[in-house]
């Protein structure tokens, strides 16, 4: 009887396991508030059995990845892009170039993902599951202590699965394109597949490894030395290292409030061309910046630390994220950051909901007006906006503290239709100096700005919710620049090619 009962026990205890294994979750990519991060001590252990070894992992079932995303937002609009894959070199992070393998496809996991998604709202496959696959998106910039991103299994790449504030070793060096394991519950959260809250990265490919640490060149330079003949990043390894010690990568001038506008800005009938040539560099760290003609005017570097708006604009246009110095705080003050003076806050999501603002114009498909397209904000520090009364017309920041002034970028992006590209009504840099009342669009080259819409445009009322009239969006052609004009393809999703149009 003894061993019958012990044989009986060590059968369920099989099922088990095997269920587990074959089980497969559903979540809604929710992306939080930037800025509203719950705590980092809310962490995810690994049971003991679980180990992560030379890119595989297990302690669940595990999955690698193509690519797509997507995702709900802070105020409840679901997000995606697109399922194209990106490959390049790398080798874990731990140097070398090792071109990243095709993944094969995994029965089980593609399984589990079709599980996942046959969840009701709510559901859970509970904890202890591992899917290993390629980023599509980051959705949230790691702060330092999670990151929130999509990825997708090999043979599932139009079945996202996101991962809500991921923590572990090395997510301060995710990309999309890189293969990822990682660890935790998954659950249907709001009709979308995720892996919840605090999930952990057990193990990763980097697309394109960072460079060693131990050949920074700035690891002994204090800021006085750094700062003493100051010149601009030269590649993205200068700008990468400089990160590390809060220094500078862009030009130092902080700008104006008002855009600084290209003398030629070349038109197609009455609209404003959108430059659609994005001259990326092959390992998507390097995006060269035009002038009107067509004539290389400047370059950003992925991983660099920018504050003029030309550089800033031109970062968040080629990488779809803002430079190193933006934080998703409000309130961080520069003599507890490393950036200093170069510190810029409010990397968060912009609502566009004129229900409650109606001096705010429409942005093109806004999420927040029925639309779309979801939004996300970032403070531009320039040398005082007198605009608007109720900001005070400061230096953005002088070292001490932060006068946040009126300026933003507000910038939207999702691959609407799933095919892998950025169409004109998926992708959109603006521009406001008057705290969203007026807006203009980034044009994609050096002074390029479209025509000014808005309130104050319209002849209304400086934030007024009562006397307000702002004008509609105004349409640009995407085209490349005349004067340079090549054959280009638009709005291509990251892949080794690397000629892209878009975020990466």
């Amino acid at each position: 009887m003894q061993n019958t009962w012990k044989n009986t026990i060590c059968a369920a205890i099989a099922f088990l396991c095997v269920s587990a294994l074959s089980v497969s979750t559903s979540a809604c990519a929710y992306i939080p508030p930037e800025g509203s991060f719950g705590s980092p001590s809310d962490s995810v252990s690994i049971p003991d059995d679980t180990t992560s070894t030379g890119g595989s992992s297990s302690g669940g079932s595990t999955s690698t990845g193509g690519s797509s995303t997507g995702g709900n937002t802070a105020d409840g609009s679901s997000t995606s892009t697109g399922s194209n894959t990106a490959s390049g070199s790398s080798n874990g992070g731990n140097g070398g170039d090792t071109e990243l393998p095709d993944v094969e496809i995994n029965e089980q996991h593609v399984s589990i993902v079709d599980q996942a998604y046959a969840l009701e709202y709510g559901d859970s496959l509970g904890d202890g599951y591992t899917l290993t696959g390629k980023i599509t998106k980051i959705d949230t910039p790691s702060n330092g202590s999670y990151i929130c991103l999509t990825f997708a299994v090999p043979g599932r790449e139009n079945y996202p699965i996101y991962c809500y504030k991921l923590q572990g070793d090395g997510i301060d060096s995710l990309q999309v394109g890189d293969t990822i394991t990682v660890y935790g519950k998954i659950k249907n959260y709001q009709g979308m597949v995720e892996f919840d809250k605090n999930c952990l990265l057990t193990d990763y490919v980097s697309l394109n490894p960072k460079p060693n640490p131990t050949d920074d060149p700035y690891a002994n330079m204090s800021a006085t030395q750094f700062y003493a003949n100051y010149t601009v990043a030269t590649d993205n390894t200068d700008a990468y290292y400089r990160s590390l010690h809060g220094f500078m990568s862009g030009e130092l001038t902080v700008p104006d409030q008002a855009a600084t506008l290209s003398a030629y800005r070349p038109k197609i009938g009455d609209k404003y061309v959108r430059n659609s040539e994005m001259l990326l560099s092959e390992d998507g760290s390097t995006y060269t910046v035009v002038d009107a003609y067509g004539n290389e005017a400047f370059k950003v570097y992925r991983d660099g630390a920018y504050i003029t708006l030309e550089e800033v604009a031109a970062y968040v246009y080629a990488f779809g994220a803002p430079p190193k110095n933006q934080t998703t705080s409000k309130d961080t003050s520069p003599t507890s950051s490393i950036w200093g003076e170069y510190l810029r806050l409010n990397h968060t999501a912009f609502s566009g909901d004129t229900s409650r603002y109606p001096y705010e114009p429409v942005l093109p498909n806004i999420s927040g007006c029925g639309g779309d397209l979801k939004y996300y904000e970032m403070d531009v520090g320039t040398t005082g906006t007198d605009c608007d009364p109720s900001y005070t017309a400061a230096l953005y920041n002088n070292g001490s503290k932060i006068t946040r002034g009126a300026a933003r970028i507000v910038y939207g992006k999702t691959d609407l239709n799933n095919n892998g590209t950025y169409e004109i009504g998926e992708f959109h840099v603006f521009y406001t100096y008057n705290h969203y009342n007026d807006f203009q669009e980034y044009l994609n080259y050096e002074g390029g700005w479209g025509e000014t819409f808005g309130n104050i445009t319209g002849g209304g009322t400086i934030s007024s919710k009562y006397d307000y009239n702002p004008t509609e969006y105004v349409a640009v052609a995407l085209q490349p620049l005349p004067s340079a004009a090549k054959s280009v393809q638009h709005a291509i999703l990251p892949s080794k090619k690397r000629n892209i149009y878009g975020i990466i």
